[in-house]
């Protein structure tokens, strides 16, 4: 992957609790593309919404980071300041968060809140942010658009609010947006629209997008690459046709079977299981974080796996070079 718009190398993000230090994000490494799609998926607890408030700069106080590199356009948020990084956030990167039940301010009506930051960072009229959330709004399926605008979150319906989290973070066209479960409170059809519209957006602002889900459905279908995250790393990445025709991680390999497929899963019949849990991250760390809920566990996963690479990027941390 060239001409990356977003360059992560090394992003270690580690939380103060009173066990010890809970290693969050393991040294992870990434790029994403102008106008290309990275996935991060993995089951709740392995990192993903983690790693990308870290590049938002919006971790929370007990939780500090670290990076051997942490470049947004050319610019190493690492050692911006606090004043840049306010800059770029909401204009030239944006997040669509996960839960737009408590991401929207109750105390502010609709427009205000859509309207905000694009007057802040375009230095526009009210009626040109109004004008712009307006438009923004009916792209993403809200009928009455101007009238919403007067609402109230609690006026909405949990899928309403979501789509207006979704047409906030577009206001500014930003060059990355990081959408953290962006189709959770949607039904299937409103889900369909949602990710065709942002794929729309994405081919025609050219934005890079960096797509947090647990549903592999929806990686298949938006996903350039993807990225399966497990206890704070990335254990196996690759082009998405590459990951889903060939998944050589053990980890991958057991969540594209709990998949059902049409034409070849029987009706009623089992879907594949991972047995146990997320290991805790809390303290030290060593070896394979899976191997105890892995099938293929051998003494040697005790130690730290090697890094297995293909020619076309493909790589996973395993000891064996084919999980089948």
């Amino acid at each position: 992957m060239s001409d990356a718009i977003l360059q992560i190398d090394g992003l270690t993000v580690d939380i103060a609790t009173p066990r010890g230090s809970l290693h969050a994000v393991r040294d992870l490494s990434f790029k994403v593309e102008k106008g290309k799609t990275l996935c991060l998926v993995g089951e709740s607890g392995c990192g993903k919404s983690m790693t990308s408030l870290a590049i938002m700069d919006l971790l929370p106080k007990a939780a500090k980071k670290s990076a051997r590199r942490l470049s947004f356009a050319g610019e190493d948020l690492a050692k911006a300041t606090p004043k840049r990084i306010n800059a770029l956030r909401g204009d030239r990167m944006a997040m669509i968060f996960q839960e737009p039940m408590t991401a929207l301010n109750p105390a502010y009506t609709i427009g205000d809140q859509m309207t905000e930051a694009y007057k802040l960072h375009r230095k526009a009229s009210e009626a040109e942010a109004r004008d712009r959330a307006i438009l923004l709004l009916g792209k993403v399926g809200i009928a009455n658009a101007a009238q919403r605008l007067g609402q109230y979150p609690h006026q909405l319906s949990g899928g309403l609010r979501q789509r207006v989290m979704i047409a906030m973070a577009l206001m500014c066209s930003p060059d990355l947006l990081i959408a953290d479960e962006p189709t959770t409170a949607l039904d299937v059809t409103i889900q369909a629209q949602i990710l065709r519209l942002l794929a729309d957006l994405q081919q025609e602002l050219g934005i890079a997008m960096v797509l947090i889900t647990h549903d592999l459905g929806i990686v298949a279908r938006i996903a350039d690459w993807v990225g399966v995250m497990y206890a704070g790393q990335i254990v196996e990445e690759g082009p998405t046709e590459a990951i889903f025709r060939n998944p050589r991680h053990p980890y991958t390999q057991g969540l594209i079977d709990c998949i059902p497929v049409p034409g070849r899963t029987e009706p009623g019949g089992k879907l594949g299981v991972i047995p146990g849990v997320v290991p805790s991250l809390v303290g030290e760390i060593r070896g394979c974080s899976f191997r105890d809920r892995c099938k293929h566990a051998k003494p040697a996963c005790a130690e730290a796996p090697p890094l297995r690479q293909r020619p076309d990027g493909h790589s996973w941390r395993c000891i064996l070079e084919d999980a089948a």
